[in-house]
């Protein structure tokens, strides 16, 4: 088993480049593990509270559960992934089933800030992009999955998003294997990184 990691900032085009990976390695031989799934279950709390929720501080995840489905999946094990939603900042009582496979992506904005998640990595990846577009991407995203209104999110991209990119994202770029600068659109990147991870297969 493969084991990649792919962080960047928020709104860095991450989903993307896994997509365009995933297209290009055979049927069935990935397995996804977002990081967004493994946000802490905060349903108990009133709205005005979860309005406060800080989700890009390494303290709004459960590391801990996120390792150990890893360790599950990487002893043959099929897991059961939280559903989490933004709008309610609650898991749902349903899991989704994850099989083992041959390659494991685990993708979100804080996974290479946990040393112990960093270390059952076999290839880091660090997906870069202009500040300006990801905030860009972030408006879109915010306002149509997330329901925020567009004062609301630069409030919060203002507050949260932009000193914890700096604080606790941006330095994690130092541990990657591979930078892939433009995000999704940076096609060569993203082939020559397939072909690492075709190659790697073959050698295991």
């Amino acid at each position: 088993m493969l084991i990649i990691g792919i962080a960047g900032g928020s709104g860095c085009g991450k989903s993307t480049v896994v997509k365009q990976i995933v297209k290009k390695l055979p049927k069935d031989s990935v397995s996804i593990l977002p990081q967004d799934s493994y946000y802490k279950d905060n349903g108990h709390l009133s709205p005005e509270e979860r309005a406060k929720i800080n989700f890009d501080h390494p303290s709004s995840i459960e590391f801990n559960l996120l390792i150990k489905h890893l360790d599950m999946l990487r002893e043959g094990e099929t897991i059961g992934m939280p559903i989490y939603s933004y709008l309610t900042c609650a898991r749902a009582k349903e899991t989704i089933p994850v099989q083992p496979r041959e390659v494991v992506i685990v993708e979100g904005i804080l996974i290479m800030s946990n040393p112990r998640l960093r270390e059952r990595m076999d290839i880091k990846v660090f997906v870069d992009a202009d500040a300006d577009d990801r905030l860009m991407r972030i408006i879109r995203r915010d306002i149509e999955e997330r329901g925020r209104s567009f004062t609301q999110v630069l409030d919060h991209y203002d507050k949260y998003v932009k000193p914890m990119h700096l604080q606790f994202i941006e330095p994690t770029k130092r541990y990657a294997d591979i930078i892939v600068p433009q995000g999704g659109a940076n096609h060569v990147a993203i082939d020559i990184l397939t072909s690492r991870i075709k190659m790697n297969l073959k050698l295991s």
